[in-house]
């Protein structure tokens, strides 16, 4: 028997994959807090492999904040070298 995660707010996710990867397109980076601020994401990296698993080529690096001196990640889409 499979599971299947069922994620009751498919909609809004579908809706934040498509602003996040327009925003890591233009060559834009994000952060969680960003993503927060910008769309209300709470949880980027969920997003962030949604969009992995559909093919995008995202991936990130480890910086301290400014302010607080914590490490969060910093998304952004890997360019090819063709």
């Amino acid at each position: 028997m499979s599971t299947k995660n069922i994620n009751p707010n498919e909609q809004s996710s579908q809706s934040q994959c498509k602003m996040i990867a327009r925003w890591l397109r233009r060559g834009k980076t994000i952060t969680s807090m960003e993503a927060l601020n910008l769309w209300g994401c709470a949880r980027l990296a969920s997003r962030i492999n949604d969009l992995k698993n559909r093919g995008m080529n995202i991936d990130k690096e480890m910086i301290v904040t400014p302010y607080t001196n914590k490490r969060v990640a910093r998304y952004f889409l890997v360019k090819n070298n063709k």
